[in-house]
């Protein structure tokens, strides 16, 4: 059993600070060199409540508001880009899950997710098809009480070690997302490493072919998969990767800060510099921003207010740009020293660049922030 998490801020976030900076943080340099997360760090995130954060306490979730949802993801970020986005998959799997799964799903898997005993991961992007989700050419077939599943998908976090994959597909024209299982015949699970950053993402290639699971394990209705279960999804996925670039630029920002105060040059500290002052001063001033965005996004989330969807594109969009910002600058700042594999700059700036890409690009996000964006 998880302990649940205060539904305030503040105090959990200290709490995964405490966790970030005993767990996460001395494993951070081999878990990006090794492109794996131990297991058992899952394990150690379902019991500070980490891996429930999108499940009802009903289920054996935290359920936390979003003002703390967002607050646990920045520290997750601070830490290590790679564990925040784990848990950006597990929100994006429980959360239309707990809204769209019918009761036998949310009983079987929610307690399981929470406890760290099933790892889950989505399935969305294909080889050929990326941010056009209405063009996935994954197919399933309805036969005799069965969903068939045919094709693949490509750079699916967290598959290489997935108990449980959401994927998406189309039945007959209409989208549809379903439970498969690992193991299921005809499922293949082939590896992909050597992603520039969040490489601990344990990134994998499925492939189906005539894989078949029971109807039941349709998650909503049939026609539902495109235009509910998948945007509630990456609606979710978007608040959080914006709260953890915040967290990534925030952790280039004190690693900097630091390193200019420590570090001399012609006779004095390189913050006494007014060119480093001023690259010092915009990370500063744009962090600060891009939290007060995820922070408005959060208390429109929680009211359900429908801007709540423009307010996190927005949020996403600054926040991840934000962390590229960030990181170039704290490169620079640094240096050679931060172009050495295992500094801590040299990995932030790989990873930050993942961030605009991940859950929507800042391209995508700017066609959509000025088509919803209301006066």
């Amino acid at each position: 059993m998880n302990t649940p998490l205060k539904a305030t801020s503040a105090p959990a976030a200290e709490a995964v600070r405490r966790f970030v900076e005993s767990r996460v943080l001395p494993l951070a340099v081999q878990m990006d060199q090794e492109q794996e997360i131990p297991r058992v760090l899952f394990t150690e995130m379902a019991a500070e409540g980490l891996t429930g954060l999108a499940i009802p306490v009903k289920y054996g979730g935290t359920a936390v508001d979003y003002a703390t949802l967002g607050a646990i993801h920045e520290e997750l970020g601070r830490g290590l880009a790679s564990v925040q986005n784990a848990c950006t998959v597990f929100g994006m799997v429980c959360k239309p899950l707990s809204r769209f799964g019918s009761e036998a799903q949310k009983d079987k898997w929610l307690p399981a997710i929470a406890a760290g005993e099933v790892i889950p991961a989505i399935a969305i992007t294909e080889p050929g098809v990326g941010s056009d989700i209405s063009k996935l050419e994954t197919e399933a077939v309805q036969e005799d009480g069965q969903i068939i599943l045919n094709g693949s998908k490509k750079y699916i976090t967290l598959g290489q070690i997935a108990d449980l994959f959401l994927v998406f597909a189309r039945l007959n024209g209409r989208g549809v997302a379903v439970l498969v299982e690992r193991g299921t015949p005809g499922l293949r699970i082939n590896p992909l490493r050597g992603l520039m950053g969040l490489r601990a993402n344990m990134l994998a290639e499925l492939t189906f072919e005539n894989c078949s699971v029971p109807v039941e394990n349709l998650v909503g209705k049939i026609g539902f998969g495109f235009t509910h279960v998948v945007n509630y999804a990456l609606d979710e996925g978007r608040y959080t990767t914006a709260c953890g670039s915040v967290g990534l630029a925030q952790a280039c920002l004190e690693h900097s800060f630091h390193y200019t105060g420590e570090r001399f040059q012609f006779g004095e500290p390189l913050r006494k510099h007014q060119l480093v002052q001023k690259m010092l001063s915009e990370m500063i001033t744009e962090t600060k921003a891009a939290r007060e965005l995820c922070a408005a996004a959060g208390r429109l989330r929680e009211q359900g207010d429908p801007a709540a969807i423009t307010e996190t594109l927005v949020a996403k969009y600054h926040a991840s740009k934000t962390a590229v910002h960030a990181a170039d600058h704290a490169l620079q700042l640094h240096g050679a020293s931060g172009c050495m594999n295992g500094n801590p700059v040299e990995r932030f700036y790989r990873d930050a660049k993942i961030m605009e890409i991940i859950e929507g690009t800042s391209q995508m996000h700017e066609l959509q922030i000025a088509r919803t964006f209301r006066l």
